[in-house]
């Protein structure tokens, strides 16, 4: 895959014309995917894929495109030849852009990010078995190997990014709409760990199938497991962070930002690439810091800020994407150990998915959303029944502040599960949330 990008990457050099520039990402996979159902194998392939976006530019002019990779030299050379036709036929047709910034960078380098992961087919065969000893309906999709990213520009700059990890995703099915959902991911598999999960899993089947009990609309104690919590975070990364948000007052942290507000000081995030399986280069090419504190003990620390935004703004890149959102998002812990979370919550709901956000206010931070898959009643810490999907509409500023009792010690690191396109190289690593006075609505 390297010697694929290095390879289109010096063919556009040699072809550009006086006056003429590029950059040019690359992104590419060499994956297994196996579908489960009731517990057995049903459906496993591989996907061996990659492709380009270009932008040919000429001054502050810019014309983009993209193409699919066949892996074959000359059929590749042959579509980056036509493609380069048809930007050099629009290139003088499009405005001039002032908002465009490249790194002037000449450097190459290569980071290879090395998992420890086991053949597909013996994952597959694993999950299979372990299902089956259980007896549990178990449904889902495995998805692993290598994911390639690279960017290239007409300065001389090649910058290369591989990682290997996996992503098991999987529900145990009881019957009409009651399942537990649950996730493996990460870069190094072990069997044992996924045993620990399947288990615990499979333990909530039991009480996931007595008699369903319905809450009246009302502010409850809520424990939030670090899944739930990770709805809430992948909606404020929606523009939550970026400075191009903050600077036309459209991020739902506004009053966070600008001091009329704050979170509790046990809440603290970070976009820490370093502790991601995302590249440390954007799609233009400029490297990404270690760390970029974004929230720091309730208070708002800083912004993700793109190339486009730092022209436009007059500050400094730090490497953010286009649409400036975290793509390896970490929460700092806190003092409760997740094992006496239900003790600490006593009685109240224990939430473990949450599903459909969308904002009821963002101005004011508020967030609407459902629950869904394993949402308990609990009672002096021990689970009693399933709970009915319920609405809820709860602040920011509440639930991660003036509300907010406890964050779990540990931390759980879950990757982008999304496969559209390609597959995803995001991340969040979140700890748990106890919660006093969680509104539900109906």
């Amino acid at each position: 895959m390297q010697q694929r990008f290095l390879t289109i990457a010096d063919h556009v050099q040699r072809q550009l014309g006086a006056g003429e520039g590029f950059v040019l990402s690359f992104a590419g996979e060499s994956s297994s995917f196996v579908r489960f159902n009731k517990g057995a194998i049903r459906q496993p392939g591989e996907v061996d894929q990659s492709s380009i976006e270009l932008s040919l530019l000429r001054g502050q002019r810019q014309a983009q495109g993209s193409c699919t990779l066949t892996g074959q030299p000359s059929e590749d050379r042959r579509r980056v030849d036509a493609m380069l036709a048809v930007l050099r036929a629009q290139i003088d047709m499009v405005p001039e852009d002032p908002h465009l910034l490249v790194a002037e960078r000449d450097d190459a380098t290569t980071d290879i990010a090395t998992g420890e992961l086991r053949p597909a087919r013996d994952v597959a065969e694993l999950v299979a078995t372990e299902a089956r000893e259980r007896n549990v309906d178990l449904v889902g999709i495995l998805a692993q190997g290598p994911v390639h990213r690279g960017f290239a520009s007409h300065h001389g700059q090649r910058s290369w990014f591989s990682a290997e990890s996996f992503h098991l995703d999987w529900s145990l099915y009881l019957r009409a709409d009651k399942a537990i959902k649950r996730s493996y991911t990460g870069t190094r598999w072990r069997d044992d760990a996924f045993r620990s999960r399947l288990d615990d899993a499979a333990g909530m089947l039991e009480p996931l199938g007595r008699p369903a009990r319905k809450l009246a609309p009302g502010a409850y104690r809520v424990l939030l497991a670090p899944a739930a919590m990770l709805e809430f975070v992948q909606l404020l990364s929606w523009g939550g962070f970026g400075k191009r948000a903050l600077e036309t007052r459209s991020t739902a942290l506004l009053d966070l930002a600008e001091g009329r507000r704050a979170l509790a000081p046990i809440v603290s995030l970070r976009e820490d690439t370093a502790a991601g399986v995302a590249p440390a280069f954007n799609d233009r090419g400029f490297q990404r810091p270690d760390r970029v504190r974004l929230i720091d003990r309730g208070a708002h620390a800083g912004s993700l800020i793109s190339p486009r935004s730092a022209r436009q703004y007059g500050v400094a890149t730090n490497g953010a994407s286009s649409e400036e959102s975290p793509e390896s998002v970490v929460m700092d812990g806190g003092d409760l150990p997740t094992d006496d979370a239900l003790a600490a919550l006593g009685t109240g709901v224990w939430m473990g998915n949450s599903w459909y956000l969308n904002y009821s206010d963002k101005p004011r931070g508020r967030i609407t959303g459902m629950t869904r898959f394993a949402t308990f009643w609990v009672e002096d810490g021990q689970v009693v029944a399933p709970l009915d999907a319920m609405r809820f509409d709860e602040s920011l500023y509440h639930m991660l502040g003036d509300g907010l009792v406890a964050l779990t010690r540990e931390q759980d690191t879950m990757l982008d599960g999304d496969t559209y396109f390609r597959r995803a190289t995001g991340s969040a690593t979140l700890p748990g949330a106890l919660v006093d006075g969680f509104r539900f609505t109906l």
